[in-house]
């Protein structure tokens, strides 16, 4: 009697944890089963919410939660690879994403003190929906409120809005935290001298790359510093086409005609880079074009990786 009490017993945890594990394939299954609709419906809301989870997945929330990261990844991947636009950092709304913060709200409603969701939330999210952003970046300070990081991350979101007072003001409380990095303070002191400076975005972006908890968040930051380096690159030839214009009276025939001028140039990053061939090429690689009806350099879309839309 008391073996069959003790399977009568094990019989609901089970199926519990086995009906958890059934549920990715089986949406997966019904997501290839489900006929077309149109981009607006593409995406089937969360079968289950976090909450709804929390204290009946036993003893497996850190599990599940990082089911829902995991998920959140894929689905903004997905988005990109499927997406027919260029891609644009600064605006991910027309992805249509609507399910990214409900996937790392579920996440870190299993598990509060997974630091990961939040990072990437504060990284992205302010490209889609700002108060999401900032809502995410709050709750993880309140279950985590000795994280000096989710204070720089808080700062980047109101900086990103170009709300510098509430960016200073956050970096300085996240700079008296025990263990934080001296850049909290540096930081806090920028924003109010100059918060909207490439200057200052080069050091949130180079920190976030040097610190990233993960690749995705790594891969992001690396793409804005290259964004920062092309607006450089992009001023300094133009500025150089202009004067070559200026005292020939016509635009140089191709870019290479000016090469010698540009090593004259000081960048913040570094050199501009130069291919196998001596061309000059963005910072993916890929070569400039120079539109001589405007007298200016221009990317390559077909072949640069840049993630541009601004023209800062």
């Amino acid at each position: 009697m008391r073996d069959r009490s003790l399977v009568k017993d094990l019989i609901l945890p089970i199926a519990i944890v086995a009906g958890f594990a059934l549920l990715s394939p089986l949406s997966d299954l019904v997501a290839s089963q489900k006929p077309q609709l149109p981009e607006s419906y593409a995406d089937a809301d969360l079968f289950v919410k976090g909450r709804e989870l929390k204290g009946f997945v036993l003893g497996t929330d850190s599990l599940v939660a990082d089911w829902y990261w995991m998920r959140s990844l894929q689905y903004i991947g997905d988005k990109l690879v499927n997406s027919t636009e260029d891609v644009r950092l600064d605006d991910l709304r027309y992805l249509n994403p609507r399910l990214l913060y409900p996937m790392l709200d579920s996440a870190t409603d299993l598990d509060p003190h997974f630091i990961a969701p939040y990072t990437y939330g504060a990284m992205v999210l302010p490209a889609i929906d700002g108060e999401q952003a900032i809502a995410l970046t709050q709750k993880g300070i309140a279950n985590n409120p000795k994280e000096w990081r989710l204070y720089q991350h808080l700062g980047y979101i109101y900086w990103r809005a170009k709300a510098y007072p509430q960016a200073a003001e956050t970096y300085d409380i996240g700079s008296k935290i025990e263990g934080s990095a001296p850049f909290m303070k540096m930081m806090a002191a920028a924003m109010k001298s100059e918060g909207g400076s490439r200057t200052t975005a080069r050091a949130i972006y180079q920190e976030m790359y040097d610190s990233a908890p993960d690749e995705a968040v790594k891969r992001t930051a690396e793409s804005r510093l290259q964004e920062l380096k092309w607006f450089d690159e992009r001023d300094a030839i133009n500025e150089k086409l202009a004067e070559t214009k200026t005292r020939t009276g016509e635009c140089p025939q191709n870019l290479s005609d000016i090469t010698s001028a540009l090593l004259t140039v000081n960048l913040p990053d570094g050199d501009f880079g130069v291919n196998a061939r001596g061309d000059l090429v963005d910072p993916t690689g890929a070569p400039y074009l120079l539109d001589r009806t405007e007298c200016r350099v221009e990317i390559d879309r077909n072949l640069s990786k840049l993630p541009l839309e601004t023209n800062r």
